[in-house]
């Protein structure tokens, strides 16, 4: 047999047939490389925007609502697209799996129009709402306007990369990623600060960076799908809708779009609660959420590997396999949660002393960052159950956790906390909601393994 169609096969088939625990591993490691990459260049971009004033960090943290809200959309279409992808490699059904990629391609674009006019129209209002400083206002309005109005990146490279991460080429998912976040670290200071001759564009260099190494990620992301990925097939002629396909891939990709946007409205609440106290305090929110990407990053690009896997022996009927997927998971998942919490207990002023912190923001935030770390070995059993339901075909459990957790108890709990007049309680939300996530995560994943073991059983 010729050795090209020996290796596409051995690819093909890696997912149903290679040992579990090494699968997982040579599929994740990259994801987490890669995702390590993302979350270096989220916090570099804050470093040196912090270096420029504190308005110019509360304008970046402050426009962090938009920026999950746009990844939400982003990211639950591809989960979407993923899990029926792989589920059809799994069914060996080609011109399923085709379909989700070109129909995925279709609402890629229209996710990206949409987004445009938002960042366009509304970034104004957006801020004038949140505060009344000028300086964060004129800070927060140019950077939206770039972020978002030009997301055609952030979109397209995100798609790309779920392609390769459906057919198990998660270290081809890695270069694009890697090759993005090179991008933006490297364009940063230079646009920020106007050195080598540029203009000193202070915030909206920030974003132009961050534009510009989306679209380079985008652009290396299509190029391997095109010709290091045999397992899709993307033709112009079928980029259009197709209501069955659509409604499968939304199936799933609803729920986690709302979870996530329902972290973009927790965000903003908590933004609100917090600059009621100190503007301080909302740069602490901001500086928190760059560094807890540097524990949770990792345990996305898990999961990003983990769900192909589990979709494809669900639909190939093999339980035991997606079975111990879940638990190597979940182990794995904790222990890296618990490198975190040992971090930020330890030295979370040394971590805060990145974002050149005033005296009041690393007092308060030596206290927040300790408060919010005991969620992270919960978090972490938590994330990968999200996960699982939704590759399991049971997505709105996830939607469940998300909306009780910071919805129906974080903010709520917040906001009573802050009634006290004593910012340090605040923080105590944050453990309080993770409680209530563990106990719904436990009970709903027991619920959607013996749901799926059972199904199985009846094919």
């Amino acid at each position: 047999m010729d050795e090209n169609i020996r290796e596409e096969i051995l690819q093909e088939n890696k997912m149903g047939t290679m040992p579990v625990g090494r699968l997982l591993f040579s599929m994740a490691v990259p994801m987490m490389v890669s995702m390590l990459f993302q979350a270096l260049y989220n916090v570099v971009d804050s470093i040196f925007v912090a270096k420029l004033s504190q308005d110019a960090m509360n304008a970046v943290s402050l426009a962090f609502p938009l920026q999950t809200l746009c990844i939400a959309f982003s990211g639950g279409t591809g989960v979407g697209m993923n899990a029926l992808l792989s589920r059809s490699l799994g069914e060996k059904n080609q011109a399923g799996a085709d379909r989700a990629a070109n129909v995925g391609l279709f609402l890629t674009l229209c996710n990206f129009v949409l987004f445009a006019l938002i960042g366009w129209t509304l970034a104004g209002p957006f801020f004038r709402f949140q505060t009344d400083n000028p300086q964060i206002i004129t800070y927060g309005r140019g950077y939206v306007t770039v972020c978002i109005g030009c997301s055609i990146g952030l979109f397209f490279q995100m798609y790309n990369e779920r392609l390769l991460q459906s057919t198990g080429r998660t270290n081809l998912s890695m270069i694009t990623q890697i090759a993005g976040a090179a991008t933006n670290i490297v364009l940063d200071p230079i646009l920020i600060f106007g050195l080598l001759g540029f203009p000193r564009l202070e915030v909206a260099g920030a974003a132009i960076a961050t534009v510009i190494g989306q679209l380079v990620g985008a652009s290396i992301g299509f190029y391997l799908n095109l010709t290091r990925n045999p397992d899709v097939h993307l033709r112009r002629r079928e980029i259009h809708p197709h209501a069955a396909t659509i409604k499968e891939i939304y199936a799933v990709g609803v729920p986690s779009i709302i979870m996530q946007s329902i972290g973009s409205v927790m965000v903003f609440g908590m933004n609100k609660i917090l600059i009621s106290f100190t503007e301080a305090a909302t740069a602490v929110f901001g500086a928190y959420f760059k560094l807890q990407s540097f524990i949770f990053m990792p345990i996305f690009g898990l999961n990003n590997a983990m769900v192909p896997i589990i979709s494809y022996n669900y639909g190939a009927g093999k339980p035991e396999r997606f079975r111990r997927t879940i638990r190597l998971s979940a182990v794995t998942a904790i222990a890296i949660m618990c490198v975190g919490l040992a971090l930020f207990e330890i030295i979370p002023g040394t971590l805060l002393s990145l974002f050149s912190p005033s005296e009041e923001m690393l007092t308060i935030g030596r206290t927040a960052l300790r408060i919010i770390g005991l969620t992270f070995p919960l978090a972490g059993f938590c994330i990968v159950s999200g996960s699982v339901f939704q590759a399991l075909g049971t997505p709105f459990y996830s939607l469940i956790v998300s909306v009780c957790r910071q919805i129906c108890v974080l903010l709520p709990v917040a906001y009573l906390l802050s009634l006290t007049g004593r910012l340090e309680l605040v923080w105590w939300s944050f453990p309080i909601a993770e409680l209530v996530s563990l106990t719904l995560s436990a009970i709903f994943l027991r619920r959607t393994l013996r749901a799926a073991g059972e199904r199985l059983s009846q094919k």
